[in-house]
């Protein structure tokens, strides 16, 4: 992108909420793909976010068409969607809103965890297929998948006993047999190994996030010989090009 001396910096919109979309942001904005005008969106969901550096606004477009018009009405230059992995309703509305405005967009994702020796893992595609495994590979389960989705073991099987951690208090309905650690990451492999050595875990189940931040808990299960059920990430949208890391993002918006 280009801009002149006598016009505004392009606008660049990042769908953040993860750790790749702060550091792009604080690159972008301390002038890493040159003279540039960042906003961070964050959906809303974390009563306490890490904020980004630079401009941020919290909360909903108002669907497709709401997302549409705000890249339209603030002649947004390119779109970053730099959410979580398994915000995949975002992702896709990002991908239609983008195409119907024609505006560039790119998608920085963390790469996926590798099974690695002494792992045992089940990958599964959803937390209701989690959910139904759990009973042939341990009662006490650690589930790291987020409050959101605490409702698809909520008719889980009878004895299982769960402990969710999240950063917020779960809402809606829950397996009755639940203890709720509230934590946020990032974690260490002493403190995973803590956790399940206290609570008596017995299966570990999360989503395949990816990143550094939360994966000790992976060690520490390899460790202890514990089984982890991983619930695949969704695609990115077809077409959507996509990088690793906040500098390839830089790269791609500086044209380099």
């Amino acid at each position: 992108m280009t801009t002149s001396a006598d016009s505004a910096p392009p606008l660049v919109l990042v769908l953040g909420g993860t750790s790749e979309s702060r550091r792009l942001a604080a690159l972008l904005t301390r002038g890493a793909a040159g003279p540039l005008r960042v906003v961070s969106s964050l959906a809303g969901r974390v009563a306490r976010p890490v904020l980004p550096e630079g401009e941020v606004r919290i909360g909903g477009f108002g669907g497709v068409a709401g997302l549409t018009a705000y890249l339209r009405e603030e002649r947004v230059a390119a779109v970053v969607d730099a959410t979580h992995p398994f915000a995949g309703v975002m992702s896709f509305h990002a991908a239609e809103a983008a195409a119907g405005a024609g505006v560039p967009l790119l998608a920085l994702r963390r790469p996926s965890w590798r099974q690695g020796p002494g792992d045992r893992w089940y990958p599964v595609a959803s937390l209701e297929e989690a959910a139904a495994l759990l009973p042939s590979l341990g009662r006490r389960a650690f589930l790291t998948t987020g409050r959101s989705g605490l409702g698809a073991f909520a008719d889980a099987a009878p004895g299982l006993w769960f402990l969710l951690r999240s950063v917020d208090p779960p809402v809606g309905p829950g397996p009755e047999e639940c203890e709720v650690l509230l934590d946020r990451g990032p974690f260490t492999l002493e403190g995973e190994r803590e956790v399940l050595r206290t609570y008596g875990v017995e299966v570990l189940v999360t989503k395949d996030s990816g990143g550094e931040a939360t994966a000790p808990k992976l060690a520490a299960a390899r460790e202890a010989g514990i089984p982890v059920v991983v619930v695949r990430r969704p695609p990115v949208p077809e077409g959507v090009p996509v990088v690793a890391t906040p500098e390839e993002a830089v790269a791609w918006l500086g044209g380099g």
